[in-house]
């Protein structure tokens, strides 16, 4: 039973650390409800409680372009740089890769006529 509470204590240490750091490193900007050193104070004076506010209530989420990486074919600036001859090329190696794909498939289909083979 010791050895529970000293990793459950060993746990909550180790996020009011992170916390803090979180709430110290974040850009004032994405701080919601409280100035950042009053989060701070929380963070530390409420170990547990005052990391999970700090993740729910204070911290904002990521919004705008920066929020999630856009794979290229997804990303419409990226696409806009294109020019049509690379558009073609790609085009056609994404044929040639999809001809590829069906020859191993139809190879891996074949079975030998003689099983002792």
């Amino acid at each position: 039973m010791t050895r529970v509470i000293i990793v459950l204590i060993v746990v909550a240490v180790a996020f009011t650390i992170y916390t803090l750091v979180d709430v110290l490193l974040t850009e004032r900007a994405r701080v919601r409800a409280f100035p950042k050193p009053l989060w701070a104070v929380v963070v530390v004076l409420l170990p547990v409680i005052g990391g999970v506010l700090w993740l729910v209530v204070g911290k904002a989420r990521r919004t705008g372009p920066g929020a999630r990486p856009i794979a290229p074919d997804d990303d419409p600036a990226f696409l806009r740089t294109l020019s049509s001859e690379e558009i073609a090329k790609r085009a056609e190696q994404d044929e040639r890769l999809r001809q590829l794909e069906q020859e191993l498939a139809d190879l891996d289909d074949d079975t030998p006529a003689d099983p002792e083979r």
